[in-house]
């Protein structure tokens, strides 16, 4: 048994040397990489100049901007800086409005007032425009000149000039319909100014229009007292309130409407996109988040069509 040991362990001259040369091959390869990268030095860059270059061209790019920015000043300056000359506000036209320095958004105000055949007898009457602000107005105020419209005769009847109108008695007597009304026209109720009527125009773009004279208690400011003193000199006409399509409206349409939050607005939407469209009232009824009162509320203002 040791014999055969001894003969299975053995090598041969020949053999042994053949082993000395594995292990020296296996120790030049296991030690390559530790030689490498003690002879082979990473290469050092200097990158200060780059940096400079980024700092350069930053400061160059903020220049630019800087530059452009008070380029678009001037310019937006020079396209909004108002040419002051004398007007008659029932008469001008919408590029006079805008030399005056009038946004479109309070032109579109003033064409839709003098379209309707609403009619300025003073200068103070175009500070009763809602958009119009007070320090504007000041800026205009000196260059209205107002042109009285000649007496027309009927007969041994004379009209009298427009700025001669009894201002009170009309105020007076007067009842407007809330859906039509201008903020001139309102500002001639009894118990009403700029401010309420500047209030309820708000109030009724957002809604798409009063269906009821009582929705007016809903605008701020107005109380039991207030509409008490108002209701006698304003009707209502349904048919022109601005209906919702339903079954289309997305949610930017939704959004200002002032009877729904925002989680109701969302739960409209979904529930038609999960069950589909809207048939009557009674399908908003299976819409967890509207109850009883705010589907009575919003009805009027829906339609179903498909």
């Amino acid at each position: 048994m040791k014999r055969q040991l001894i003969n299975y362990f053995s090598f041969s001259k020949k053999e042994l040397n053949g082993i000395l040369i594995l292990f020296f091959l296996l120790s030049l390869i296991l030690s390559f990489p530790f030689c490498y990268r003690f002879f082979d030095r990473e290469e050092e860059y200097d990158l200060s100049r780059f940096q400079q270059e980024i700092i350069s061209f930053k400061a160059s790019a903020r220049k630019r901007e800087n530059n452009y920015d008070r380029f678009k000043d001037k310019v937006e300056e020079n396209l909004l800086k108002p040419g002051y000359f004398a007007f008659d506000p029932n008469t001008a036209s919408s590029s006079d409005w805008q030399k005056l320095g009038l946004s479109p958004k309070q032109i579109k105000v003033l064409k839709n007032y003098t379209s309707k055949g609403g009619k300025f007898y003073k200068r103070e009457d175009l500070k009763k425009i809602y958009s119009i602000g007070e320090g504007q107005f000041k800026e205009l105020e000196p260059y209205i000149q107002i042109k009285e419209s000649k007496p027309q005769s009927f007969g041994d009847r004379k009209l009298p000039v427009a700025a001669g109108i009894n201002r009170k008695a009309e105020k007076k007597n007067l009842v407007v319909e809330l859906n039509a009304a201008d903020s001139l026209t309102l500002d001639q109720l009894r118990g009403i100014g700029p401010a309420f009527a500047s209030r309820i125009i708000r109030f009724r773009n957002r809604l798409g229009g009063f269906y009821s004279k009582e929705q007016l208690r809903q605008v701020y400011g107005i109380d039991s007292l207030k509409y008490s003193q108002l209701e006698s000199q304003i009707t209502v006409d349904p048919s022109s309130v601005k209906k919702i399509k339903i079954n289309t409206v997305d949610f930017e349409e939704l959004r200002t409407h002032p009877y729904l939050s925002f989680k109701q607005m969302n739960a409209i939407i979904q529930y038609r996109k999960q069950h589909g469209n809207y048939s009557s009232p009674d399908d908003l009824k299976k819409v967890l988040l509207l109850d009883e009162e705010i589907i009575r509320k919003i009805e009027p203002y829906l339609a179903f069509d498909p």
